[in-house]
């Protein structure tokens, strides 16, 4: 698989990652994300990215995958130690979850520790920056990062504090190809594209039962792209990651699943690799003839 070095870091990373919100948010079983993991570092893959946050989802990293811990590049989240819906932007807390994570992941240093989804407001007080730096200082972590969208993301990339991005991008949302990407590329900051297919929320042909996949259900209607309504879907969603992954300046897109062989079908599906110009730019086209300024990136 492709690997392309993480802007100023020293990490050549897959282009495709594996995100790990779904088998904790999922429930899936031990031995399922033992299989699903070691199957994919077996095939290439060597980014694994998590939060606190996301349930049991560190636990269960750490025990499918900890004693492979020098194959791969171990990202993770902080700032809701308490679950979705619950912040602690203290120092105290961000350390402490910090610690718990290495504990749970089974490792005594991170490559990345990211701010997940902070605040302008918290973000421009300093003390959530000056606690990763500390973890850094500490040997917790080799790198930080800011994990978010919109102008908070962009207040993040322009401090010149961080070493990465994560940030939505895809097909229904585009807003940091302009807003955000560029300016990380001035400064050779890595980018880590979440939600690379959108949720893939056109696949049922109806509208999902899950809420979270709503706005952009929503925005692909209202987009109408070709590629969806005249191919099949595996053929269209690799045109979606394929679109993600040719935006200049991403170097690495996270996908993640609750099945084994998901995610070596999702690492065929971009042995075509980029799109040609025509087909970037027929997106970027119909997204600027349809998009609304409202249209900001989904956290």
């Amino acid at each position: 698989m492709e690997k392309r070095r993480l802007g100023k870091t020293d990490m050549q990373v897959s282009v495709l990652g594996f995100g790990g919100a779904e088998i904790g948010f999922e429930g899936a079983s031990a031995e399922t994300v033992a299989a699903l993991l070691n199957s994919a570092l077996d095939a290439g893959l060597n980014v694994i990215d998590t939060a606190e946050c996301y349930e049991g989802s560190e636990e269960l990293i750490g025990k499918a995958v900890g004693h492979r811990r020098n194959e791969f590049y171990l990202f993770t989240k902080v700032g809701h130690p308490r679950g979705i819906g619950s912040e602690d932007w203290s120092t105290p807390s961000i350390l402490e979850s910090i610690e718990r994570s290495l504990r749970r992941l089974k490792t005594d240093r991170l490559d990345l520790i990211q701010l997940h989804s902070c605040s302008e407001a918290a973000l421009k007080k300093g003390d959530v920056i000056a606690a990763l730096q500390t973890a850094q200082e500490r040997g917790h972590t080799r790198y930080i990062g800011y994990s978010g969208d919109s102008r908070p993301a962009k207040f993040a990339v322009e401090s010149g504090a961080f070493d990465t991005l994560q940030t939505s991008l895809n097909i229904a949302d585009q807003e940091p190809i302009e807003q955000t990407i560029p300016p990380a590329r001035d400064r050779s900051m890595g980018v880590i594209a979440k939600r690379p297919i959108a949720n893939a929320a056109w696949k049922s042909g109806h509208k999902p039962i899950d809420s979270y996949q709503h706005p952009y259900w929503d925005r692909l209607r209202k987009l109408d792209y070709d590629f969806i309504r005249g191919r099949p879907l595996e053929q269209s969603i690799a045109h979606a990651l394929r679109f993600t992954l040719s935006v200049p300046g991403v170097h690495t897109a996270i996908v993640g699943t609750t099945k084994p062989e998901r995610w070596q079908e999702n690492a065929k599906l971009l042995e075509a690799g980029a799109l040609s110009q025509v087909e970037f730019d027929a997106i970027r086209e119909r997204w600027d003839d349809i998009a609304p300024c409202t249209w900001i990136g989904q956290t």
